[in-house]
């Protein structure tokens, strides 16, 4: 099994906390996150929190459900995955908001996990994929929440 880590950070012109409840509420997930064409919290819960569930289902159709592991307002949201695609063996992720300024952030999403043979054979362009695609997200989510 091969194991990929990496993180993308932005600077977001709006407080932290602000930012954090934002990119926390599921209501409004699919309003700034292009990766996705489903977002909901599961069995039952309202709200994002410790050891809440989430199903998360990419825009080409591969779902994931995720259990968050930390949730510390407004600093950091980190879910682990629960069930998953088959490629990946294990995947967890963090999102940090941290106060970079007067009304401003800095928001760090740090992904790790680990893919199974034969995956592993293409894990450099999986993870090129992956970091791309969470560097728009992250340009995504600075256009939308701005725009608040």
């Amino acid at each position: 099994m091969a194991s990929f880590n990496f993180s993308e950070k932005i600077i977001i012109n709006k407080p932290a906390a602000i930012i954090f409840d934002y990119t926390q509420d599921y209501s409004k997930r699919l309003d700034w996150d292009n990766f996705l064409k489903q977002a909901e919290l599961i069995n039952g819960a309202t709200e994002a929190g410790k050891g809440v569930k989430a199903w998360c289902v990419a825009r080409y159709g591969v779902g994931m459900e995720t259990r968050y592991v930390t949730f510390s307002r407004p600093g950091v949201a980190a879910v682990k995955m629960t069930q998953g695609p088959y490629m990946f063996k294990a995947f967890a992720g963090s999102w940090t908001f941290r106060e970079a300024g007067a009304e401003t952030a800095k928001v760090t999403f740090f992904y790790n996990y680990r893919l199974r043979f034969p995956f592993t054979i293409v894990g450099g362009f999986i993870k090129r994929r992956l970091r791309l695609n969470v560097r728009q997200r992250l340009r995504d989510l600075k256009k939308c929440v701005e725009a608040v």
